[in-house]
């Protein structure tokens, strides 16, 4: 029996400032379509009532500069009640007590709540409101990215929340194209060293990386080569169907790499738009009968299916490791980092291969409603779209100039207080300045800001270099199912009643068939019975279809 969607508001704890965390989750029952909202001309109003989530380490934002500036600027008073404790209770029962203030900010509100509230008239349609008119900067980053107003668009055609994100992808380090610094999760890496010792070249092919395995295991190359105990060579070890350290990479060979998803496991967008599970190709039956081959060799650590990250990085940083993977050759290989270089795509047994990238961290419309108390949004909407000016963003997000950002460097960036300094000056980490000064709220952080506005950590930018200049030449089709999708009701029930089991279902044939060999025809015909008739796979196509669909119209 499907599960029944009780109508209730799910608020995102005031201290998760991460506002891409909360995009995708809910959508109201229909996809059928309002009538367009018109525009109020009322301008009368310009002291505003905002409720507002905050950081446990804030202080409130009567005294904060930036927001002081902004609200001078558009001729606007805001008086702020801001609470990071009972947040989720006190929006209940002002909406529930028809209370309103004339905007909740920073409440994480998901995009069922967001269609509930904008169906019954709680929250104002801010589609009229968002163009050169009323907002230029939001709708000048709206006509540039399309995907986000398919992002914030509900069911029916409504805008009741402006958007937040915190984007971070390869225009941060001038690339033409976009890609997101989670595009490619797993970055392969050998021990060159070892392949030196013994005469073989860093593979390109998966046969070759079987060859070079092989030779790892009958050299015990972590004692002949660093003097470890005799036997403690693991020719590759990584984690199960893990985030950065699992072993999905290797099935590119395959056609295919199904990392761990935002989404649903195993889900792809196929080039022409149509959306599929890699788990019932026959390439799929092929990688994992493949694979097995390794792991009965002993080629495969026999743990990966049991250990965590920690033991991983121990093995590796031991010096037992052949193969692995992690995002940095140094965070995960320690002391040998300098014998290890990025290992390669690799072609599989039929010449080819294809890496199905993953989709990023995504735009989500919870942190900014204006409700119907409010008489005048045009007024109010001025000052928010101060918000979408980079500067301002860098600052209410870290913040202020002089205080977070301490001066430029000679591309005229933006830099982050150092650790050292900030105790010096302020008695606390950069952290915990940076929570102090955070104002909760719809934050939009494009890639490029970091290009032109303010500095990236240096482990980003190095990842982000990566990803661009080793791995996206590997990638010859770049399409990938949009995290924030929109999904009505009837949808979001039919996700939450297979996903999980459908997940689990092809993660556990997955392990059985490397670990015990591939499947036979049977086995992989009942298989793909089992994700149809009991986990809903059809079911589930249709949904990520549909909700995939009405993506694409509204960012049109």
């Amino acid at each position: 029996m499907k599960k029944k969607m009780k109508r209730v508001l799910t608020v995102a704890m005031a201290t998760c400032m991460a506002a891409s965390m909360l995009a995708g989750c809910g959508s109201q029952g229909s996809a059928g379509q309002k009538e367009p909202a018109e525009a109020s001309d009322d301008t009368s109003q310009t002291s505003f009532n905002v409720l507002s989530g905050m950081s446990a380490l804030s202080g409130g934002y009567d005294e904060n500069v930036v927001l002081k500036a902004m609200q001078e600027k558009a001729g606007v008073d805001i008086k702020w009640e801001t609470m990071s404790d009972s947040l989720a209770e006190q929006v209940n029962i002002r909406i529930a007590g028809d209370q309103l203030p004339d905007a909740f900010q920073g409440v994480g509100f998901s995009n069922y709540d967001l269609s509930t509230y904008g169906d019954d008239g709680t929250f104002i349609d801010l589609t009229p409101y968002i163009n050169e008119e009323y907002m230029p900067n939001l709708s000048k980053i709206i006509e540039e990215h399309p995907e986000i107003k398919s992002a914030i668009t509900m069911s029916d055609g409504g805008i009741y929340g402006l958007p937040a994100a915190e984007q971070m992808g390869t225009a941060a380090i001038g690339a033409d194209k976009d890609h997101s610094i989670f595009t490619i999760p797993q970055f392969s890496m050998i021990n060159k060293a070892w392949l030196d010792d013994l005469g073989l070249e860093v593979p390109k092919t998966l046969d070759e990386l079987h060859t070079a395995l092989v030779a790892f295991k009958e050299n015990d190359m972590s004692a002949k080569y660093y003097g470890n105990p005799a036997g403690s060579t693991i020719p590759m070890s990584t984690g199960f169907d893990q985030w950065c350290w699992g072993q999905n990479i290797f099935y590119a060979g395959f056609g295919f790499t199904n990392w761990i998803n935002d989404v649903c496991d195993d889900l792809v967008l196929n080039s022409d738009g149509t959306v599929d599970f890699v788990s019932t190709r026959d390439s799929y039956r092929d990688a994992v009968t493949y694979f097995h081959n390794w792991y009965a060799e002993g080629l495969m650590d026999t743990e990966m299916f049991s250990q965590d990250a920690t033991q991983l990085i121990s093995k590796c940083s031991q010096g037992y490791v052949g193969v692995s993977t992690w995002w940095y050759i140094e965070e995960l290989m320690g002391d040998y980092a300098s014998d290890y270089v990025f290992l390669p795509v690799l072609t599989g047994p039929d010449g080819t291969y294809n890496v199905t990238v993953r989709t990023g961290g995504g735009t989500n419309s919870g942190q900014l409603s204006i409700t119907k108390a409010c008489k005048s949004p045009a007024n109010l909407l001025k000052f928010y779209d101060q918000w979408y000016e980079p500067e301002n963003v860098m600052q209410l997000q870290y913040g202020p100039i002089d205080v977070f950002f301490t001066g430029k460097d000679s591309d005229g960036l933006w830099l982050s207080i150092t650790e050292e300094e900030a105790q010096a000056k302020y008695g606390k980490g950069a952290g915990e300045l940076k929570s102090a000064n955070e104002v909760a709220g719809p934050k939009l952080i494009l890639s490029d800001y970091y290009k032109t506005t303010f500095k990236m950590e240096d482990r980003a930018i190095e990842r982000l270099e990566d990803l661009e200049n080793f791995w996206m030449p590997y990638v010859t089709d770049d399409t990938v199912y949009p995290v924030d999708c929109v999904y009505t009701t009837d949808e979001l029930e039919t996700i939450d009643m297979y996903k999980t089991d459908l997940q689990n279902t092809i993660s556990e044939y997955e392990g059985k068939w490397i670990k015990d060999g591939g499947p036979t025809d049977d086995e992989w015909e009942a298989y793909k019975s089992v994700l149809t008739d009991s986990c809903g796979l059809e079911k589930m196509k249709e949904v990520y279809q549909a909700a995939y669909d009405r993506y694409k119209e509204a960012g049109k």
